[in-house]
């Protein structure tokens, strides 16, 4: 039997050639409804060149496949620690497991002995045909509510050429088509996506390009030139406002970014402020990493409200959550 390394090894040298395109993804999530408008199907891609502090997905940042260990599914059986060919993995005397992250080959060995599913890799290459068999499923359901397929991540344009594939197949058998996008790519890729796409979503994280980088590693200088051009070309977008503690909650800020927003015009259907929740906190120490804002409180119900009049100040249509 091939290991999960082998398996997707060989997909990648022997399918590769048969297929128009593929990708990496991470996740596939059917049935979701606050992604675009009516039932969706979500397909995640790997890789964002953002590094938010907040990232309630940290396992999409990297553009490569990597273990997550959920530590709470551990049965201790310790078949992880004695099938690694790289001797990776190692129990420490507190019970806690320790991964060497530099020596894991990703053979995928402690995935295929862990009999409770403690440890899982996660991001599969898959063909743009492998992806729309599995966005179909559910095409019933996209005709009576109005709904399609959403491109997320990560950041879709990353792979920018399987992205405007998927995005020309999925329009060919006549579905509605969204991106979830941070909008930092160059000018001619994100002119090419969205070309194909009927909804941009989007975050707008600050407005002051210097605090912008410092709270994602990128200035917004691009991301907000992007958002321009799809106004400019008529394209709808749907624009959000993660709101994070101490981070981009001034009332300057929200009343900046507002102001932004309204300056895009008709092209934008609204303008969702999404209140800070600690719920992927979890995932970042199932990646061995450290969470940045461990302790940050989310705001007061009234503080959220006060915000959301703020950019009704110049947005029509303002909600928060989505």
């Amino acid at each position: 039997m091939k290991t999960w390394k082998e398996r997707q090894h060989s997909f990648d040298l022997e399918d590769r050639n048969k297929a128009a395109m593929t990708g990496l993804v991470f996740d596939i999530q059917r049935f979701a409804v606050h992604d675009g408008g009516g039932i969706r199907t979500l397909v995640f891609f790997k890789g964002c060149p953002l590094s938010c502090k907040w990232c309630q997905n940290p396992e999409s940042m990297s553009s490569r496949p990597e273990i997550m260990r959920i530590p709470h599914f551990c049965i201790g059986c310790v078949k992880c620690v004695t099938e690694c060919p790289e001797k990776a993995i190692h129990f420490k005397e507190d019970g806690s497991v320790k991964i060497d992250r530099d020596s894991c080959s990703l053979c995928g060995a402690c995935v295929e002995k862990c009999y409770a599913g403690s440890m899982t890799i996660v991001g599969r290459y898959m063909t743009v045909d492998e992806v729309m068999e599995v966005v179909e499923r559910d095409r019933l359901f996209y005709s009576t509510s109005k709904g399609g397929v959403t491109f997320s991540g990560g950041e879709p344009t990353l792979q920018s050429e399987f992205l405007i594939s998927a995005l020309k197949e999925a329009h060919s058998r006549g579905l509605h088509t969204a991106i979830e996008t941070c909008a930092h790519t160059s000018s001619e890729i994100f002119a090419a996506v969205i070309e194909h796409t009927d909804l941009i979503l989007t975050d707008i994280k600050h407005m002051d390009p210097a605090r912008h980088k410092e709270l994602t590693g990128v200035s917004n200088e691009q991301i907000l030139k992007n958002l321009k051009m799809a106004a400019d070309k008529g394209k709808t977008l749907r624009i959000r406002v993660p709101l994070i503690p101490g981070c981009n909650d001034s009332p300057e800020n929200i009343s900046a970014t507002a102001a932004f927003v309204g300056s895009l015009g008709s092209a934008v259907e609204g303008l969702d402020i999404l209140p800070y929740h600690r719920l992927g906190e979890p995932k970042w120490a199932q990646l061995d990493r450290e969470y940045p804002l461990h302790g940050v409180v989310p705001l007061k119900r009234e503080d959220v409200f006060y915000m959301k009049e703020l950019a009704e100040r110049s947005v029509h249509n303002v909600t928060i959550g989505g």
